[in-house]
């Protein structure tokens, strides 16, 4: 489940229901667009929903995102906790890539 307000408009602040899969991050195939479900870089106990922005090697403002990163931004910059201001986040949090939601029923559809 993917909840708050940092990724609006693409899913609900209420929380939607998404599917992600485990296998992207595992072969390295994680890349800018991706949705991605990772521990919070700030709170372990935590999980983030955020899209993909930037990945190793790809420039950001004035620096570059180091090798074994990304940087993750939520869709909505003005109500959203991501790399701007934890900075680049080691891949190895990305726990997966939702490509669907499937709740509400009423907005099911490939992310």
């Amino acid at each position: 489940m993917c909840s708050g307000p940092s990724m609006l408009p693409t899913l609900n602040p209420a929380g939607d229901i998404v599917v992600m899969e485990r296998v992207s991050p595992r072969l390295g195939a994680i890349r800018p667009g991706d949705v991605v479900i990772a521990k919070s870089p700030t709170n372990a106990s935590q999980t983030i929903c955020k899209r993909v922005a930037a990945v190793e090697g790809d420039k950001v403002g004035d620096g570059v995102v180091p090798v074994g990163y990304v940087w993750l931004l939520g869709d909505n910059a003005a109500n959203s906790t991501d790399s701007r201001y934890y900075g680049a986040v080691p891949a190895a949090l990305i726990k997966g890539r939702v490509f669907c939601r499937i709740f509400p029923f009423s907005q099911i559809r490939s992310l």
